[in-house]
C-alpha cells in the first residue's frame, strides 16, 4: 500500500515527523521493445539512514532522447555514457529511463520529510534515494513546472559553452523543450536580439507565450554571432551555418543516437571562420567547470524557473497509468507539444 503523500496543502507539511518507511510496491515505466513500454512493479524496503523515499507527482518526458531509447536507437559506443542516473535494466531492452521527477518526501530526516524535490529519476510513482541526489524546489515554484529542471540545466550549460554575453545577436534553430529553454534564457540576457525558428509552425505559439520572435526558415537572419542548434538534422544544422555572421559560433546540442548527419562544410564555410562547438550537459561547460559543481548547477537552473510563462511549457497531462499506451504518440516526431508530463496518483 502506498503511503499518504503529505502536499503544501496538507497539515503533515507543516509539522513533519520521522516516517517509519514501511515496505511498498511502487511502479515503474520499462521500454521493452521498439515502440513498446510497460508499467513493472517493484518492491521498495525501508528507507535505510541516509535515504529518502520519494511519492512522484510530476514527471516530464524529455522526448529527443527518449525516442531514441525508445526505438532502440542508443548506439552501443554510448550505452555506458548514456546511462541515466538511477536507470535499470541495460541498452538496449528492458530499460528504466527518465530523469525529470518531481514528488514529495514521505520518509526520510526530518530536514527533508513533507518538501517537495526534484531528482534525476526514471519515471516511477515512489522511489528511494540518497538524500543527497534531492534538490529542493522553492514554494513558489510549482512541482509541474520544476520538472523542466534537467532541460534547463541543459540550455544553461550550453550558453556557459557559448559565452553568451550581453547584446549579442542569438538564433535558436529547433523549438522543441530544450531549443525554448535556450532562447528564453538569451532574452534574459541583457541587450540581447533573439530568434527561433522550427519546421513546425505551430511552435511559433510557444515561442510567441515566452516572449520570443519566432521566424520561418527563410526569414532568419544570417548575422547572428551565436547560433544555437537543437533540432538533430542535418537540414537544421545547415539552417544554423547559414545563420551565422563571420566568425560566429554554432553551439552543436543535438544528440543523433546511431544516426548520421551530414555536415556542409562547402560554401563559405572556412572563409566566414565559423566555428561548430559541442555542448553536451554531462560535464560543465570547461570555463566554470573549477568553481561549479553539478548541484550548484542543478540549483541554478531549478531558480530559473520562477517564471509562471514557463507553464505553457507543460500543459500536457497524460496519467502515468496510461503511458504504456500513450507513448507512441508522444513519441512520435510531428508531436507539436515541447514537453509532454506524466502526472502520478499522488497528485
Amino acid at each position: 500500500m502506498h503511503q499518504k503523500p503529505v502536499s503544501a496543502s496538507d497539515p503533515a507539511a507543516t509539522a513533519p515527523r520521522r516516517s517509519q518507511g514501511q515496505i511498498v510496491v511502487a511502479k515503474s515505466l520499462w521500454y521493452v521493445k521498439p515502440g513498446v513500454a510497460e508499467l513493472r512493479t517493484e518492491r521498495l524496503a525501508a528507507p535505510r539512514p541516509g535515504e529518502a523515499r520519494v511519492a512522484t507527482r510530476y514527471s516530464a518526458i524529455s522526448r529527443g532522447t527518449e525516442r531514441l531509447v525508445a526505438n532502440g536507437e542508443v548506439p552501443e559506443s554510448e550505452w555506458a555514457r548514456m546511462r541515466a542516473p538511477f536507470q535499470a535494466g541495460a541498452f538496449p531492452y528492458p530499460v528504466k529511463y527518465g530523469y525529470s521527477a518531481t514528488g514529495v518526501v514521505t520518509a526520510g530526516s526530518d530536514a527533508l520529510l513533507g518538501k517537495t524535490v526534484f531528482c534525476l529519476h526514471p519515471h516511477q510513482d515512489a522511489f528511494q534515494v540518497a538524500e543527497d541526489m534531492l534538490a529542493i524546489i522553492p514554494d513558489h515554484i510549482p512541482a509541474k513546472r520544476a520538472t523542466l529542471a534537467a532541460n534547463m540545466e541543459t540550455a544553461l550549460n550550453a550558453h556557459w559553452d557559448a559565452g553568451t554575453l550581453p547584446g549579442d545577436k542569438v538564433a535558436v534553430v529547433g523549438a522543441g523543450i530544450v531549443g525554448l529553454l535556450v532562447a528564453y534564457l538569451a532574452r534574459r540576457i541583457a541587450g540581447t536580439e533573439v530568434v527561433v525558428t522550427d519546421i513546425d509552425g505551430a511552435r511559433a505559439d510557444f515561442a510567441a507565450e515566452l516572449g520570443l520572435k519566432f521566424a520561418i526558415l527563410d526569414s532568419l537572419p544570417a548575422d547572428n554571432r551565436i547560433v544555437f542548434h537543437t533540432s538533430a538534422t542535418g537540414a537544421g544544422l545547415d539552417t544554423a551555418i547559414n545563420a551565422s555572421a563571420f566568425e560566429g559560433r554554432i553551439i552543436e546540442m543535438s544528440w543523433y543516437g546511431a544516426r548520421a548527419a551530414t555536415v556542409r562544410l562547402g560554401g563559405a564555410f572556412h572563409s566566414r571562420r565559423l566555428q561548430i562547438i559541442s555542448s553536451q550537459v554531462g560535464h560543465i561547460a570547461p570555463a566554470l567547470r573549477a568553481t561549479i559543481t553539478h548541484r550548484q548547477r542543478l540549483a541554478k537552473a531549478i531558480a530559473l524557473l520562477d517564471d509562471a510563462r514557463l507553464d505553457a511549457l507543460v500543459r500536457d497531462e497524460i496519467a502515468f497509468e496510461d503511458a504504456p499506451a500513450a507513448m507512441p504518440q508522444i513519441l512520435a516526431g510531428g508531436a507539436s507539444a515541447p514537453c509532454p508530463i506524466l502526472r502520478y496518483a499522488n497528485n
